[in-house]
């Protein structure tokens, strides 16, 4: 899978470049999307894109029948570098960045959903990933606040024109997750739609364990209305300050056991990574994970050009190595909560 070695590089050239501030007058703030054009969605469950798609023969796209809805938020793909030509914030008419956002996020990310629910993910104005490296500026802060309005603007269509009342899963990784947690506090948490979630992914950031009133942290494979969080890491990982956490009291649940837990769960816990190669199917036993403080630490995968994979931060790995826990276990929450539904 070229997403897991591309990405990181671009990540590094991204982080040299300045981008021009929102509001110049020379880059203004690119036009906000219509989310009743269908081409301003990067997934939809009538329209054939990358998150229809699993990898392997093995398994098949469950949306036609699905009795759940996913709403999925892609992380970063914006890594723009060409000097004076960058905006803070993606331009949605750039088709380069929307086939790699497709080919990237959607594919790795989008398609883990597509047996527990119909996928919707919007493509939205996503800030720069110099917001990241930014310290205590308000532009950054505008920035994700433009990517984030995007998102809910997008939540809202979906939630009056395509929902009808069905359960809902929220996932999402690295900037998506910012911005879903806002939605989690802005549309769920202590509200009325906080009876249709199913649970919430939240990786790849960190998420307070007491962030939401009425949504906890999930203790089984099963519990439902909560939300998972988790950040990986090579075993040998040694944080830097700027990977120290603000955040108190931090989420993190094993997606190999999918509880709070730290002892470590074995590799054999693991239904199936995958990595560079899609088509091929997902590989068992791939990695095992134990949590330590505030990171989900696991061993280095190995697999085909593994010598080239050098990097101890597995950001961008977050949901590949555990693809099919993370398939299975979305399944397993919907079966939970319409369980629950029918209990009623």
């Amino acid at each position: 899978m070229r997403f897991l070695f591309l990405l990181p590089l671009a990540c590094l050239a991204a982080c040299a470049s300045v981008p021009k501030l929102p509001g110049d007058a020379a880059l203004p703030v690119p036009p906000a999307p219509d989310y009743s054009r269908a081409a301003h969605w990067a997934a939809l469950p009538f329209t054939d894109d990358p998150a229809d798609r699993t990898p392997g023969d093995s398994l098949e796209d469950g949306q036609v029948t699905a009795v759940a809805d996913v709403f999925y938020i892609h992380p970063t793909i914006y890594f723009d570098t060409r000097k004076g030509n960058t905006y803070w914030n993606a331009s949605l008419a750039d088709a380069k960045l929307n086939q790699a956002v497709d080919d990237s996020a959607i594919l790795n990310h989008g398609s883990i959903f597509n047996a527990a629910g119909k996928v919707y993910a919007p493509r939205y104005r996503q800030a720069h990933i110099k917001v990241f490296y930014e310290r205590g500026s308000t532009v950054k802060d505008a920035a994700l606040d433009t990517a984030y309005q995007d998102v809910l603007a997008a939540f809202d269509y979906y939630l009056q024109t395509y929902n009808h009342g069905r359960p809902i899963i929220i996932a999402s990784h690295s900037q998506g997750t910012t911005h879903a947690k806002r939605l989690l506090a802005d549309r769920f948490d202590a509200k009325p739609l906080r009876q249709q979630l199913v649970a919430a992914y939240l990786v790849g950031m960190p998420v307070s364990a007491q962030a939401y009133p009425t949504i906890p942290v999930c203790q089984s494979a099963t519990e439902t209305g909560c939300f998972v969080s988790w950040r990986t890491y090579r075993e040998d990982f040694t944080p830097k300050s700027n990977y120290r956490d603000t955040v108190p009291s931090i989420a993190v649940v094993n997606p190999l056991s999918w509880t709070t837990r730290t002892e470590r769960v074995p590799a054999e816990a693991n239904l199936g990574g995958v990595l560079y190669n899609y088509g091929k199917g997902p590989l068992p036993g791939l990695v095992w994970a134990e949590i330590r403080g505030a990171g989900l630490f696991t061993n280095k995968p190995r697999f085909f050009g593994d010598i080239l994979f050098n990097t101890k931060n597995y950001h961008i790995g977050d949901y590949n190595l555990f693809w099919m826990n993370v398939r299975e276990n979305a399944v397993r929450r919907v079966e939970a909560f319409e369980g629950l539904v029918e209990g009623k």
